[in-house]
């Protein structure tokens, strides 16, 4: 196989969120590796900036309005956010949480450079989609990156931003009220629902986490019809390895999620202990599209989970 470059290989999740009528969701068929939409920054650009380090299990709060960087380049308009991730820890998932203040909201688009600041994917902001509140979390657009350094990568480094095009639509969000009722099972009162605008400031949260067990929600588990892993440049050790690259093995595709058939253990184990964690927190919202994700795609266990646990049994 011809490699080319040196790289960042990633997998893509759009969360575990089941489509309902009131949540906008990311397009889930977005395919990160295609860098053609993202603009053109040089290297030596970007490598002015100052690149804001985020270790594994901290969330980096950050208001952009004091935070932010000016970055001219194609289409990007107002600050910037520059973090770092270290590359050298295995596999990372890297959400990203952008509030909603006084009706309005940072529309983010992210730009991953491996550790030459060579784009390697590029997730626009229709990929951060709309979350409603809930008892422990506000509106906000939301969405999380998986992303598997190749070997021989010590950072990655992560360039958000927002364009001319974001700031001329806006998000429809859902009335805290409402979600707050339908949290709780109660009537949903007739009330309209709030717009944010976007604009250039806003708050921004990142987070960034190890896993080597969330590989099994990867691609299309949640509907995607794109590949469950991206590969991007040259996945061989760098020079100074003495030793030899190991032969990578093919990767076999996915089969598709049969409806007929039971959910694997490991997906039931994950689901149900992300379902008591929700109820545990009191975001019973939560813990609902992960009921209904889970049944979708076959569990057996996940409603009584879900009953004892809202019930304080869990």
């Amino acid at each position: 196989m011809k490699m080319k470059k040196s790289l960042v290989a990633l997998c893509l999740s759009a969360g575990l969120l089941a489509a309902a009528p009131t949540m906008s969701l990311a397009a889930i068929n977005i395919v990160p590796q295609d860098v053609s939409a993202a603009p053109s920054i040089p290297a030596s650009t970007l490598q002015q900036l100052h690149w804001t380090p985020v270790s594994p299990s901290q969330t980096l709060t950050s208001d952009i309005s004091a935070a932010g960087q000016t970055l001219n380049a194609g289409d990007i308009t107002g600050p910037v956010m520059a973090y770092s991730v270290p590359a050298n820890i295995g596999e990372l998932n890297i959400t990203l949480t952008s509030k909603v203040n006084n009706e309005s909201v940072y529309a983010p688009n992210v730009l991953v450079l491996d550790q030459n600041f060579t784009p390697a994917a590029f997730f626009p902001s229709s990929f951060f989609a709309y979350q409603e509140p809930g008892v422990m979390s506000d509106n906000r657009l939301e969405g999380t990156m998986k992303l598997t350094p190749a070997l021989g990568q010590q950072k990655l480094y992560l360039l958000v931003f927002t364009t001319q095009k974001d700031l001329q639509k806006t998000t429809q969000m859902v009335d805290p009220a409402k979600a707050y009722a339908k949290g709780n099972g109660n009537a949903v009162p007739d009330i309209p629902d709030p717009i944010a605008r976007h604009g250039v400031a806003g708050s921004l949260a990142l987070k960034a986490s190890t896993s080597s067990s969330s590989s099994i929600l990867v691609g299309p588990l949640f509907g995607s019809s794109g590949p469950a892993s991206v590969t991007v440049g040259n996945t061989a050790a760098p020079a100074y390895n003495t030793q030899p690259a190991p032969a990578a093995a093919p990767a076999a595709a996915p089969a598709p999620v049969a409806k007929s058939e039971p959910m694997l253990n490991d997906t039931e184990s994950y689901f149900n202990q992300a379902i008591k964690q929700a109820a545990a927190k009191g975001d019973i919202d939560k813990a609902l599209k992960l009921l209904n994700e889970a049944e979708r795609l076959g569990s057996k266990s996940a409603r009584a989970t879900f009953i004892s646990s809202v019930k304080g049994k869990g």
